[in-house]
């Protein structure tokens, strides 16, 4: 099902824009994962969906590449030919990669886009090993760029925006849902910033950045995928409790199951007419009675409204930059097709 309305669906071209950036920067993405040890690099082409555990061949889903995009608009958006952002691209398409490995670590995350997740399929220890193989990679392509010593400055200050928003997020599920010491939907945007945006925007950025665009340009960048990763997240908290699992791989109301503090839930909790949720989060077979309570207290609308401001707020922020027109078109559309995803 689709989560915003038909108003705001995605440009057709969005997709293409997609492809395009894939076919560019994938083959220094492939170049540079052939540079790890080999039992690393066959781990993190488990990852990215190219190989089977043992190293056959695969075309397992990916990821539709936004990081990587974002890197080649931001230089085009700087007037530079996109070519310009392709180390960018690969050296946050590796953070991305390298969070993801952690991440499910953290969680307990057993499945990664519909098959077993890298700790599950290789062992913790090694997955542990290959994230940190990715990062190494990702400083390196990155330092070794036109502009790199800038661009890795860059690239540090958004991993420490990142980790905090992950040590937020941690946290999060030690605090109780209600009283003085619950999560507030304040804070949670904050967590959703570092956590989600902060790698958005500095893809943005460092693509700019290499293309040789100036600093109030850069910044503007950085706003924008900033935002961008905030509604990134509330869209993907409401498609967590109302999703389709066909469409989406996870099963129905799976964030209710586990308990998570998500936008939707956090609104509810602060509402009178969703006094009995906490008693309800986390309980197996109670999700749907869950999802309504959230429903009437306005946790989804809530979710939803703050996710078409945070858009609203990442096209401000590219257009009151100086930057080309036919880049930032292609931003907005990408912008429609992350809001308006299915999965």
């Amino acid at each position: 099902m689709s989560v915003l309305p038909a108003a705001v669906r995605p440009q057709l071209a969005a997709p293409r824009t997609l492809a395009r950036c894939r076919e560019l920067v994938g083959p220094a993405l492939t170049e540079a994962v052939g540079r790890l040890h080999p039992w690393v690099a066959e781990m993190a082409a488990y990852s990215f969906g190219w190989c089977e555990v043992g190293g056959a061949p695969a075309s397992a889903p990916g990821g539709k590449g936004v990081r990587q995009a974002l890197a080649v608009l931001g230089a085009e958006a700087a007037g530079a030919d996109g070519r310009a952002g392709v180390p960018a691209a690969v050296a946050v398409e590796l953070v991305h990669a390298f969070s993801l490995l952690h991440d499910d670590i953290m969680d307990g995350d057993a499945t990664r886009r519909r098959r077993p997740a890298v700790w599950k399929a290789y062992g913790t220890g090694p997955a542990v090993l290959a994230g940190d193989a990715l990062f190494a990679l990702a400083v390196d392509t990155l330092a070794a760029a036109p502009g790199g010593p800038g661009a890795v400055r860059l690239l540090s200050g958004a991993l420490a925006d990142l980790v905090r928003g992950q040590a937020d997020d941690l946290l999060f599920t030690t605090r109780p849902g209600t009283g003085p010491e619950r999560v507030t939907p304040q804070e949670y945007r904050a967590m959703a910033e570092g956590k989600t945006g902060a790698l958005l925007g500095c893809a943005a950025a460092l693509g700019a950045a290499l293309g040789g665009a100036p600093e109030a340009a850069v910044g503007a960048l950085d706003r924008a995928g900033r935002h961008l990763g905030v509604a990134f997240q509330l869209v993907d908290d409401v498609l967590g409790i109302w999703g389709d699992p066909a469409v989406t791989g996870k099963p129905a109301g799976g964030d209710l199951r586990e308990g998570k503090k998500t936008f939707p839930v956090l609104v509810a909790l602060g509402s009178p007419d969703a006094r009995g949720l906490p008693a309800l989060l986390g309980v197996p077979g109670r999700e749907a009675e869950a999802a309504a309570l959230v429903e009437q207290a306005g946790g989804r609308t809530a979710a939803l409204a703050e996710a078409r401001a945070h858009t609203a707020a990442a096209r401000s922020a590219l257009a009151r930059a100086s930057l080309a027109a036919g880049a930032v078109s292609e931003l907005d559309g990408l912008l429609d097709l992350l809001l308006d995803r299915e999965r």
